[in-house]
């Protein structure tokens, strides 16, 4: 299969730019891959919203630069955090105009929230169902391009480069060329090549490599994984953030239920076991501190305590209000018996967000060659060592835009490649066991969550790296001799990324953002990305 523009991954970033690139080149083929249902991204799951400044009476683009670069503890790239504040109001009302829905006062202007690290208030949002609803308005508009096509049930394995030609690829090769993709067409069960002039990938986030995580089972950080296998360059893979109140339910692991920060931004206020509010001995900012304070507060609560989660009480709010803007979440609490009006909602952290991923320029230019990134597996310099709340999907959409703006000029130039090699699958069985595969994801899942989470150490990482060589050994050997399937190229996958957070985290001496070391407390006085 020959397409003029690829694109891995149908979430915000992916849906954004196919669409703009459909309309500036309707004599182009665009096709968009996915691996489960069309709408099963880290899109859907964002319940808060997305920051934009809309009230330029109360706000400005200078305080949301401001409170970008104070979450990002000193890492972030100040052009690209211009970029995408002054852009991403464009970018918005774009969506807005291809049918997504925010929530409205009596008046009829937008109803905007606030978060934690906002200064003011500018997260638009649906209910509590917001990614949801922007992601049923871009797979409704894509509709009405007949030049794309959305291929659902495909998994992509590896990115191809000269190295399938033959060639010798290392991380000093100058020019690596991206030409497609080899995939397995999950409804033949057969692995096809889509040679491509461009390819962007929007595969999202890498939460499952934990024990627990609000992301859904999809989030595998394949995209991460394919680029470094083809030796492209990765950044920043150490600052993991944690959201602080995940809906804790014993027994559950995988993907649990999120309580957005919304819910502390309407005055919802974090308790430990005794009642007490805990965050104001954390922070001036109580419970509308950053993210990785907040996730860090509540870690040492639990230590302290000796207890699995704290509370977040909203029984202060009425039922009305409460229901009006979370519905979502009432819901979810009525069903496992909690009240929000008498009882408080038990939370605890959970791997949300990867601030690192696959390095990238202010256009959403890869270091290979016609291989764009966006979304949650790009790390483009907006969020450094933390990212602000609701920046994220701003950020998909502005480097979707930017990264199609600058295909779109170099399209015509190009050709696709020939004398690629099918995929070679001689000598390989399906595998006997499954429990090969499973039991590698636990215990990967265990190790990741015990010694790399919210607080580390050196002998915690340590540990960790040990453990993962010998996963990776054997992980390697079965895909050697074994049929490739989802699961356990998955599982390569998320054994790559953790190793790249380890790799990252053990580079980085120092406590910054998302990432605290016990053993380097304290802030080195030159801040410098870790690249990969």
């Amino acid at each position: 299969m020959e397409t003029d523009f690829l694109v891995i991954g149908s979430g915000i970033a992916g849906l954004t730019y196919a669409l703009k690139v459909a309309e500036a080149c309707p004599d182009k083929t665009i096709t968009i891959l996915t691996k489960t249902q069309s709408d099963e991204t880290n899109t859907k799951y964002a319940q808060g919203g997305i920051a934009g400044v809309m009230d330029f009476d109360k706000d400005s683009f200078e305080k949301h630069v401001e409170d970008t670069l104070i979450a990002g503890d000193g890492l972030c790239d100040k052009s690209v955090v211009g970029i995408v504040v002054n852009e991403g109001v464009e970018r918005i009302k774009e969506l807005i105009a291809w049918g997504a829905n925010f929530d409205k006062d009596k008046d009829g202007d937008y109803a905007l929230g606030k978060e934690g690290g906002h200064s003011e208030f500018r997260i638009l949002h649906h209910k509590d169902v917001t990614g949801k609803e922007m992601e049923r308005a871009l797979l409704e508009a894509i509709k009405y391009k007949p030049n794309i096509k959305l291929i659902s049930h495909c998994f992509v394995l590896d990115i191809i480069t000269q190295h399938h030609l033959g060639y010798l690829v290392t991380k000093s090769t100058q020019d690596v060329e991206c030409f497609g993709v080899y995939v397995l067409n999950l409804s033949t069960n057969k692995i096809e090549k889509i040679i491509a002039k461009i390819t962007l990938l929007a595969t999202g986030g890498n939460g499952q490599v934990y024990r627990t995580t609000t992301n859904p089972a999809i989030a595998t950080g394949d995209g991460v994984a394919m680029v470094y296998r083809a030796k492209g360059r990765i950044e920043n893979m150490e600052f993991i953030q944690f959201h602080p109140t995940a809906l804790y339910e014993p027994g559950v692991r995988g993907q649990n239920f999120l309580i957005t920060e919304a819910v502390r931004g309407d005055g919802g206020i974090l308790r430990n076991q005794s009642g007490e509010a805990f965050m104001e001995r954390y922070d001036k900012r109580k419970d509308l501190a950053p993210r990785d304070i907040v996730a860090r507060a509540i870690d040492n609560e639990m230590k302290i305590n000796g207890t699995e989660h704290v509370y977040l009480d909203c029984r202060h709010f009425t039922k009305e209000k409460f229901t009006a803007h979370f519905p979502n979440i009432y819901d979810k609490c009525i069903s496992i018996g909690i009240d929000i009006t008498k009882d408080m909602i038990p939370v605890s952290p959970a791997a949300h967000y990867s601030c690192g991923g696959v390095k990238t320029d202010e256009h959403a230019r890869t270091s290979i060659t016609n291989l764009y990134a966006a979304g949650e597996c790009a790390c483009t310099g907006l969020h450094g060592a933390n990212r602000l709340a609701s920046n994220s999907l701003l950020e998909a959409m502005v480097f979707a835009h930017r990264g199609y703006a600058d295909a779109v000029k170099k399209i015509n130039s190009l050709n696709y490649q020939q004398g690629i090699p099918d995929w070679k699958a001689d000598g390989t069985n399906a595998p006997k066991e499954m429990i090969l595969i499973t039991q590698s994801l636990k215990e990967m899942k265990l190790l990741m969550s015990d010694y790399v989470g919210i607080v580390r150490n050196n002998d915690r990482l340590g540990r960790a790296n040990r453990r993962l060589d010998l996963l990776h050994e054997e992980t390697e050997a079965l895909y050697e001799k074994t049929a490739v399937s989802p699961q356990l190229c998955e599982l390569r996958n998320m054994i790559t990324v953790a190793y790249l957070i380890v790799k990252c985290a053990e580079f980085r001496h120092e406590s910054r953002g998302l990432h605290f070391n016990t053993d380097y407390p304290e802030k080195s006085v030159r801040a410098q990305n870790i690249i990969l």
